[in-house]
């Protein structure tokens, strides 16, 4: 992997949590702990892997991306405004009665490929997505989901794992966000979820492990995972909630709550410099 791309895959995804942190706190409503551990693997999902068109967001060959832990909307809203698929100051409407940025993603927005939010329904939606282009055989393209490790606490995700492997969906991956907080409080303590790879693989998929911060390893389990074609494979990124902001890290206190005006003059102060 090339120094150039690693460095600006890190700079789109200290962008991504600066543009989440000023979100949260102009609406004093939403979830930066889970949006902040995702940046990462969404900037490389969205500068180096998917296959897109901003100027046709519904175009049929593009490949299909579906956040299952919807409630990280933040992170997604602030990558699809940076690739142009809305301006930037649609970000100032987060939340807001009428705005495209509603809590969850809605299917309306553009670059939204699915409705969202309800903990393991996004996951299953993109086992039919994925299931619907190797039945209709009418575009080459993958499908991409990301799941949050308490989200595995759902029924509906085994019952779509072990679809997508009946019909060895290779055109499908699942990222998990293992970054070990859910709403509560932590989440082995809540539903303990190990041996994530070792469920996977009883379910049929590849599995992959992977520091979810590390570029490098983020890059490359994902063309490693593109390129698979026995069938769906499972990222598990191990990463931290609310990563980039010292305060903020491996606390649970920030899975859905916004900033004050000085932790949020902190947290942009630790952003801008570089702390992602």
């Amino acid at each position: 992997m090339d120094k150039d791309t690693i460095t600006l895959l890190q700079s789109k995804a200290r962008e991504i949590r600066s543009h989440v942190l000023k979100m949260v706190y102009k609406a004093q409503s939403g979830h930066i702990g889970g949006s902040f551990s995702e940046a990462d693997i969404i900037a490389t999902l969205y500068y180096h892997i998917l296959k897109l068109n901003p100027q046709k967001p519904k175009w049929d060959g593009r490949d299909r991306f579906v956040l299952s832990k919807g409630h990280a909307c933040p992170a997604l809203y602030a990558v699809l405004a940076m690739k142009g698929y809305y301006g930037l100051e649609e970000l100032d409407t987060l939340r807001q009665y009428g705005s495209l940025l509603q809590g969850h993603p809605v299917i309306k927005t553009p670059g939204i490929d699915m409705t969202s939010g309800s903990l393991g329904v996004g996951f299953a939606s993109a086992v039919g997505i994925a299931l619907d282009e190797k039945i209709a055989k009418r575009d080459d393209y993958q499908v991409y989901t990301i799941l949050g490790d308490g989200e595995l606490n759902e029924g509906i995700v085994w019952e779509a794992a072990q679809t997508a492997n009946k019909y060895r969906l290779n055109n499908l991956v699942a990222i998990v966000d293992r970054n070990k907080i859910q709403n509560d409080g932590r989440s082995d303590d809540i539903m303990p979820v190990e041996p994530i790879d070792k469920k996977f693989e009883a379910f049929g998929w590849k599995t992959l492990k992977i520091d979810g911060h590390n570029m490098e390893e983020i890059v490359s389990a994902l063309e490693t995972a593109r390129n698979y074609q026995e069938g769906p494979v499972c990222i598990i990124a191990y990463t931290i909630k609310g990563k980039g902001v010292s305060f903020m890290e491996d606390d649970y206190y920030w899975h859905g709550k916004a900033p004050n005006q000085e932790q949020f003059e902190q947290a942009m102060k630790e952003l801008q410099g570089g702390a992602a």
